[in-house]
């Protein structure tokens, strides 16, 4: 397993980079060398755009399109590759170890609940914790890092996501909010921001998420996010006419790419009876890469089961050995981030998946998946291009 780099070639030194270029004070991680010169320091808007899911060996299959032509280079997402993870660090410049997102699934101990931390509400059930306890707003909380650019600071997302409690505790009171229908209100919405008028730096945040919700429903290969891709590429080539002669950046990245997984590649925790009996609370994290909080007495019993019966599809990994080589990123921690990570870590082969379910949830149907520790997980792109 090749863990993520922290050390300047990841999404957490891209941030670094344009913290350099936006004039914030230094940071601890060392900028990513972006290759030849993308005129950061001069321009007058920078746009960073995420497209959620388009991970680098997507973008490789895709070899004639707008966006694989202004691809500058790859780098790693974070771990786990996921994007509860990635966007808080993408927002705040952190690795996951210093922002304490450590998945979709967080056990966490201030609420005494499993959480759907983008959510932000119970596992179970559709309500959200800031309505049940209005204090809870306080746990998402996160310094973003454009707060302290030298620039005017926008967030563009679409119009269902702007003003979530996650959102708005993330990406920053100060900023300028935009909501969005639809790719051609995204590229309309950013243009309109590069060409107004005024002097003073910009920098542009913009998140779309409609390529990782397909691949989920339909697959990687799928047709449906084939003809998705596409979408996304010309609304790619909108954007880089629109914003001609505005002394303008594009940046594109993203989050996380997906692999492929099937119901035969499915492990169902209800199948293991033996193993859940092993475990104090319900699996955490990712289904690529699952956080087990053991019962007192039970961690031989459970590495026995892993080895015994899952190990040809399953490996089993202590979370303090993950933690300590770096696969949350660097210190300084999370105060939480222990809590967060379980006892062990269960990491299945490429392609498969280890589920459990609970009361009230519906079947797991998922065909693109992500959190874990391939390649095609792990790597993404970085796409520029100044018009």
């Amino acid at each position: 397993m090749d863990r993520p780099s922290y050390e300047g070639d990841g999404l957490v030194n891209l941030m670094a980079r344009l913290g350099s270029a936006l004039g914030a004070p230094a940071g601890p991680y060392p900028p990513l060398d972006t290759g030849a010169s993308l005129g950061l320091e001069e321009a007058r808007t920078v746009i960073l755009w995420l497209i959620d899911g388009l991970g680098d060996h997507y973008l490789a299959r895709h070899p004639d399109s707008a966006l694989a032509r202004d691809r500058a280079r790859g780098m790693t997402s974070v771990f786990p590759p996921t994007t509860s993870a990635a966007l808080t660090s993408v927002a705040t410049g952190l690795p996951p170890r210093g922002h304490g997102v450590t998945g979709w699934f967080m056990y966490v101990h201030e609420l005494g609940a499993v959480t759907a931390w983008l959510p932000f509400g119970p596992r179970v059930g559709r309500g959200q914790w800031v309505d049940l306890e209005p204090e809870s707003a306080r746990l998402l909380e996160r310094e973003p890092l454009w707060g302290r650019f030298e620039a005017e600071t926008h967030v563009v997302q679409p119009a269902w996501l702007v003003d979530t409690p996650y959102s708005r505790a993330t990406t920053g009171e100060s900023a300028r909010r935009h909501g969005y229908q639809g790719l051609a209100g995204l590229v309309e919405t950013l243009s309109g921001i590069a060409r107004a008028p005024g002097g003073q730096r910009r920098f542009v945040y913009a998140y779309w998420p409609e390529l990782d919700a397909l691949c989920h429903q339909h697959g990687v290969g799928s047709t449906a996010a084939q003809e998705h891709f596409r979408a996304i590429d010309n609304a790619w080539q909108r954007l880089l006419t629109e914003v001609a002669g505005t002394d303008t950046v594009v940046l594109g990245i993203a989050d996380h790419g997906l692999i492929d997984t099937a119901p035969e590649r499915t492990l169902h925790l209800a199948d293991h009876p033996e193993l859940a009996a092993t475990l104090a609370l319900p699996l955490c994290g990712e289904p690529r890469a699952a956080y087990c909080y053991l019962r007192n007495g039970a961690e031989a019993d459970f590495q026995a089961y892993v080895r015994e019966q899952l190990g040809h599809v399953c490996q089993a990994v202590p979370s303090e050995e993950l933690l300590a080589a770096g696969w949350f990123g660097p210190a300084p921690e999370h105060p939480q981030l222990r809590r967060r990570i379980g006892d062990w870590v269960l990491l299945p082969a490429d392609g498969w998946v280890i589920k459990d379910r609970l009361v009230g949830e519906g079947a797991f149907g998922q065909v693109g998946v992500h959190g874990g520790v391939s390649a095609a997980e792990q790597r993404v792109p970085l796409i520029a291009a100044r018009p």
